[in-house]
């Protein structure tokens, strides 16, 4: 497995990929996180354009997409009900989804992320009970709740990485 910066060619392939996310987010009771038109494709584009947008690749085949920045997000200046762990530089995990062809593959995220900058923020719907299972077994903690573009909720969670016990 490889992690590479997506590239525009490759939106089609991108977009399927949400497209098959939605629908496993319905079908596991998660209807409202993306609806029908996110991530958007103008977000898409854009996190290529700035070379934010990373696939997970194994043999040839493109298993998953998520966005990763190391810069401040405009949604997490306010979080609601809880704190932030700390107020240092971090990394922001975005628009994560599987193909559905391989297992594992937040975990691959989560490992390439903490790889890259030793604290790290990422958010989820309520309604997205797996992806905040797999949070919390990853020892990410819950801070608080955000709100993203649409106005809407999100639980908010941070993980900071302890390099000396790595």
């Amino acid at each position: 497995m490889k992690i590479v910066h997506a590239k525009v060619e490759q939106l089609p392939q991108i977009l399927n990929i949400y497209a098959y996310a939605r629908e496993q987010m319905k079908k596991s009771g998660n209807p409202n996180q993306w609806k029908d038109n996110r991530p958007s494709i103008d977000a898409i584009k854009e996190d290529i354009r700035q070379k934010r947008c990373f696939l997970l690749v194994e043999k040839d085949v493109i298993c998953g997409v998520f966005a990763f920045m190391i810069e401040p997000d405009i949604y997490y200046r306010a979080i609601y009900h809880g704190n932030w762990l700390n107020d240092g530089p971090y990394g922001v995990i975005h628009r994560v989804a599987s193909s559905g062809q391989r297992k594992g593959v937040l975990n691959d995220i989560l490992d390439y992320c903490e790889t890259q900058i030793d604290n790290i923020r990422i958010d989820t719907h309520e309604d997205n009970r797996i992806m905040q299972h797999l949070l919390e077994k990853r020892a990410y903690v819950k801070c608080g709740i955000i709100f993203v573009d649409d106005q809407t909720p999100r639980l908010a969670y941070q993980k900071v990485i302890d390099k000396k016990h790595n």
